[in-house]
């Protein structure tokens, strides 16, 4: 029996979140069977807009084929996906995209032979939203400025000095940035981030960190963030969903989910959970 920690409904100031802050993904009872193992067992979760989600878990708890399965990579065995009040179950991540969902890798995919900017440029191109700067058009409403063009993203995430080097040359660190640009190019309402700190050092995590609370506020963005940098994570993101075998166990503000008995004994232990008592985003 799961000992789910009631989700929060409040801001981090401690006010209440505007109860008509709309749903951007709804993931409804989403199984995900692979012959006989069942990866991903019947969770469920909600996302609203401005959120800033922090997915945590052992390995093999499920997290990225539940990633798999909400962007569209993964058909679910069972379950329901809703995407800005769309029923996008069982359609290909180029659907989910369509619909403001945009996703890393674990394993940065960037075109190594193409110049950082022009991976930046395939992002704009394949969410078909290129800048428009006719006459008669004008500026593109409703986008952020930095996102309306390569060089402008490429600033924001700070790779601006890199953009005429090939993807294959920069280190692998920047890459990972890279593919957060590549991504942001599409536009996004919902962005979501897998182990995007995997490898770096703790400054680099730190600010990394610091880029995706950044991402969230000024780019009006929600954020769902999968990593086993648990520590920091849990200081930057204002919810955090555990998934253990499977199953979500617990799922609200960081505060409380490192106090979940269950949690502890599933992934943190006693030590991490002492270690982590005192987060606050």
């Amino acid at each position: 029996m799961s000992s789910e920690v009631h989700v929060s409904h409040s801001r981090p100031d401690g006010t209440p979140h505007d109860p008509h802050v709309p749903v951007l993904l709804d993931a409804h009872e989403v199984t995900v069977r692979f012959g006989g193992l069942t990866a991903v067992d019947g969770v469920s979760a909600q996302f609203r807009a401005g959120e800033l989600v922090g997915i945590i878990g052992p390995n093999g708890a499920g997290k990225t084929t539940f990633f798999n399965a909400i962007s569209g990579v993964q058909m679910p065995t069972s379950g329901r996906l809703v995407a800005s009040g769309r029923n996008l179950t069982g359609r290909k991540p180029h659907r989910f995209a369509a619909h403001g969902v945009a996703r890393t890798f674990q394993t940065p995919r960037t075109f190594a032979e193409m110049r950082v900017r022009d991976n930046i440029a395939f992002g704009l191109k394949f969410a078909g939203r290129r800048p428009r700067k006719y006459v008669f058009w004008g500026d593109e409403d409703g986008v952020p400025w930095a996102l309306r063009t390569p060089d402008s993203i490429l600033k924001l995430i700070g790779l601006d000095q890199l953009a005429d080097l090939p993807a294959a040359a920069i280190t692998p660190s920047q890459q990972r940035l890279l593919e957060i640009g590549m991504a942001l190019a599409t536009r996004p309402k919902l962005l979501l981030l897998d182990e995007v700190a995997a490898g770096l050092t703790e400054g680099e995590i730190e600010d990394m960190a610091r880029l995706i609370r950044r991402m969230r506020d000024e780019l009006d963005l929600t954020v769902i963030w999968i990593e086993h940098a648990v520590t920091i994570l849990l200081k930057h993101v204002e919810r955090v969903i555990v998934l253990h075998q499977g199953r979500k166990i617990a799922d609200g503000p960081p505060a409380d989910v490192v106090r979940d008995r269950e949690v502890i004994e599933a992934y943190l232990g006693d030590e991490m959970a002492d270690d982590t008592a005192g987060v606050t985003p």
